[in-house]
């Protein structure tokens, strides 16, 4: 065998092992770019979910306490943010925004012994309990996912790929600093 053809092949199996390398690393930027994606998902599911029992708890508390109108619209308000923001700061914010209107509605609750023991409404807050510790486990799992992400396409020599092939950095689901605040609700 000849020198040129030694060399050729040996440049060749080289050419082929980066090439191979540089496929694999694609591919895992785009497993976790899905990976992220579908987190995303299983949170928008489940804020879905809560926004979708918020209408009967809204009713059932408006037939006990409908002169707590302005608490009930604050719900309705952030519901219907809920459901028409698209980013994932927009859902944050808006997430933060039911949570507070929620809280300040079970605070209204407290007031009415009678629709605090209705078979209905205790059935719809233990629902709402239930889908918000399946929102505070899809939140977390989202993040964990985001973190993975971020990390290997901030990580040499992947950097350098993400770069080439425009992988962005994905954001966090986080609460607002203002989410630390009590509620202030006021009975006039």
């Amino acid at each position: 065998m000849n020198k040129g053809l030694k060399t050729g092949l040996i440049i060749g199996a080289v050419v082929v092992v980066l090439v191979m390398l540089f496929a694999g690393s694609y591919n895992g930027l785009i497993g976790k770019e899905e990976e992220v994606d579908s987190k995303l998902a299983q949170v928008s599911v489940q804020l879905e979910r809560r926004a979708d029992l918020i209408p009967n708890l809204v009713n059932t508390v408006k037939g006990y306490a409908s002169h707590e109108q302005s608490v009930i619209d604050s719900v309705t308000d952030a519901r219907s943010k809920l459901l028409s923001a698209n980013s994932v700061e927009e859902k944050a914010e808006a997430n933060q925004e039911l949570t507070t209107s929620l809280n300040n509605l079970l605070v209204v609750v407290e007031n009415y012994p009678d629709l605090k023991a209705n078979t209905n409404f205790i059935q719809l807050q233990d629902e709402l309990a239930g889908t918000e510790n399946r929102i505070a486990v899809a939140r977390k799992d989202y993040n964990d996912a985001v973190k993975s992400y971020n990390k290997e396409i901030k990580s040499f020599p992947k950097n350098i790929l993400a770069g080439m092939f425009g992988f962005e950095e994905k954001e966090y689901f986080e609460a607002k600093e203002s989410s630390n605040e009590v509620p202030e609700v006021s009975f006039e």
